[in-house]
């Protein structure tokens, strides 16, 4: 029997909602998409019901909803960093410089 799960969150956007499940999942934090495909239903649905989702095990709810939050205001929890080829300061959410390409260390 599958768990029981809760949802995380909701928007019309599908790219927004596909973006918030693959934090969920770099996280650790299993989480399922569901409804992408009823968009076209809208109308003949109710609107709420159409909106893609993202769903999660209740104990994993409050700790998806903090990083849904920072998610969406741009933050990370990683300080912010100095490349050290090329000298660009870089948010902590990169991995890789964006002028040079070289990779942040570990």
């Amino acid at each position: 029997m599958l768990p029981r799960y809760v949802r995380a969150f909701a928007h019309s956007n599908a790219l927004l909602v596909s973006h918030v499940h693959n934090v969920l999942t770099a996280a650790g934090i299993p989480a399922e998409l569901r409804n992408l495909t009823l968009g076209g239903g809208a109308g003949e649905l109710p609107l709420g019901e159409c909106e893609p989702e993202v769903w999660v095990a209740p104990h994993n709810l409050p700790r998806a909803e903090v990083l849904i939050r920072q998610a969406l205001e741009g933050r990370s929890d990683r300080p912010a960093w100095t490349c050290p080829r090329c000298g660009e300061r870089l948010e902590g959410a990169f991995d890789t410089c964006w002028n040079c390409g070289t990779p942040r260390e570990p």
